[in-house]
């Protein structure tokens, strides 16, 4: 892939989200990556295996889940154009804690997480860079809390739609009732009964 193509596409993103980000920090970001495209369907990582490389999404559309005692697949996350998916191994975790599975055609920047985290502590812009993506991640963290401590499925499928619209107009509505905490049955009756697109 041509270079500067990848950082014309990286200061887009940080522009969208409103991340400060310097040229040359994203010119030193992809000298050190790799990219993988995968195809929808496929799955990009399983639990267990190794972090030593983490991604950003570059195009597409991917999710994180898990599959619990029962056998039952729930939704932890949605990876779109910006986020950070793989991710375990940037915040210090030796071991995948879940599955990731590409729902569309994506492209994905991968990097060594030793050198992104030797990344930080040594560039003061990609340091400013990371404290924007931490204090993003505790917001999601916050906003995922709350929504299972005092919102029922009706108020956590609006705040979703709103949050997410990337994600509500492109995820299958199962992948999105498990991310709730609910039945895709349950997500069906909610949309019916705000007349929503069913």
């Amino acid at each position: 892939m041509d270079k500067d193509y990848i950082v014309e596409q990286l200061v887009k993103l940080a522009t969208e989200y409103n991340i400060p980000a310097e040229r040359e920090v994203l010119g030193e970001l992809i000298a050190m990556s790799s990219f993988r495209v995968i195809t929808k369907g496929a799955l990009i990582a399983s639990v267990g295996d190794d972090t030593e490389y983490g991604g950003l999404m570059l195009s597409g559309l991917a999710r994180s889940y898990y599959i619990d005692s029962d056998g039952n697949d729930i939704t932890r996350g949605f990876a779109v154009e910006g986020s950070l998916l793989m991710d375990e191994g940037f915040f210090g975790y030796e071991e995948r804690m879940c599955m990731w599975e590409a729902l569309e055609d994506s492209t994905i920047m991968l990097c060594e997480t030793s050198k992104v985290r030797e990344l930080i502590h040594s560039n003061a812009a990609f340091k400013d860079l990371w404290i924007v993506i931490l204090e993003s991640s505790v917001r999601y963290k916050l906003y995922r809390e709350n929504g299972f401590l005092v919102e029922n499925a009706t108020e956590r499928y609006i705040h979703f739609k709103k949050v997410f619209p990337n994600v509500y107009s492109r995820a299958p509505q199962k992948h999105i009732a498990t991310y709730l905490g609910i039945t895709p049955e349950s997500l069906s009756r909610i949309r019916s009964a705000m007349k929503d697109d069913v």
